[in-house]
């Protein structure tokens, strides 16, 4: 008797070349009134799996804290320190080297079993995907709103998971505005549907709600995005400082990227930090101050493509 075989088709594709970055992201922070003691949690050392890997990575606090690394609830490799001596000043400094897997990101679109909604889950597929389910708690109507905006493309795209996704993904880059300064951390879904305009987060905490509305588990990402010659604006705009996009958990595929800002799919421009259901989950810096002080805070991010700097190298 000869074993049967079967034709498998993966979403796990063996990459077709590797591409490296260097990065280093410095936040600042000064106060009017030295700061007695202070409580801090940093997302800073990028995801490592079989898509992305940090090779290195170096932290530098001033003045240095007593902290431990650990990995978080979801995951994410996550810093915890505190300073209990007077400062008025605080640099924070990451630098890493990260190499990226290259894949198709469209492979899993050409799945021969294709989802469709309405996307039903077994009982504890939902109980662990519950936290990435709950959309934000805002007034009803304003939910239905958004539900009913939502439905609009499952509808003109025939049901279709994936079409529905990908043009959910264009629109919010087509017909949103990105505007950097018109919103802020209490910006909520429904202000960006209304208003039409915003930034990476709002665009992001957006397609979350939908996606969250239509059954379909997503989550927030926290990371870096490759601007290259900056000759797209939105992107000249991220160059100093990081990105966010989201991930939807598909089924028969896992986890999927989408970036909302740039119309795109992640692939090797996009470097991960944290994931987490919103925001507050994946901050690259966070933290507690135990002195009112007034704050005044810079943050510089510089990445390399290194690749792109060994080709230019003399011979």
């Amino acid at each position: 008797m000869t074993p049967q075989s079967a034709t498998l088709q993966s979403v796990v594709h063996q990459p077709t070349q590797v591409r490296r970055f260097r990065i280093r992201h410095t936040t600042t922070y000064q106060y009017n009134t030295p700061i007695e003691r202070s409580f801090h949690r940093l997302h800073l050392r990028p995801i490592y799996d079989w898509k992305q890997r940090a090779l290195d990575f170096q932290l530098k606090i001033e003045p240095l804290g007593v902290g431990v690394e650990y990995e978080d609830a979801f995951g994410n490799f996550t810093t915890r320190f505190e300073a209990d001596k007077p400062y008025s000043e605080m640099t924070i400094e990451s630098e890493s080297t990260v190499e990226l897997l290259d894949t198709d990101p469209f492979a899993f679109a050409n799945l021969p079993i294709r989802p469709t909604f309405p996307v039903s889950w077994m009982p504890w597929d939902y109980k662990m995907l519950s936290p990435y389910l709950t959309p934000i708690e805002l007034p009803e109507t304003q939910l239905t709103e958004i539900y009913d905006y939502a439905m609009s493309f499952v509808e003109r795209n025939n049901n279709d998971l994936m079409e529905t996704l990908f043009d959910i993904n264009l629109t919010l880059f087509r017909e949103y505005q990105y505007a950097p300064g018109s919103t802020t951390f209490t910006t909520t879904p429904y202000d960006v549907l209304v208003n039409k305009r915003g930034v990476c987060q709002d665009f992001a905490n957006l397609f979350i709600c939908m996606a969250r509305l239509l059954g379909l588990p997503a989550r927030y990402v926290c990371g870096y995005v490759y601007t290259g010659n900056q000759d797209d604006e939105r992107k000249a705009h991220m160059a100093d400082a990081t990105h966010a996009w989201v991930q939807l958990h598909i089924p028969n595929v896992g986890w999927k990227g989408f970036d909302p800002t740039n119309g795109i799919l992640p692939s090797t421009e996009h470097v991960r930090l944290a994931v987490g259901r919103h925001y507050r989950d994946t901050a690259p810096v966070a933290g507690t101050l135990y002195t009112m002080a007034q704050e005044f805070m810079t943050t510089a991010v510089e990445m390399i493509d290194l690749d792109k700097k060994a080709d230019k190298a003399p011979q």
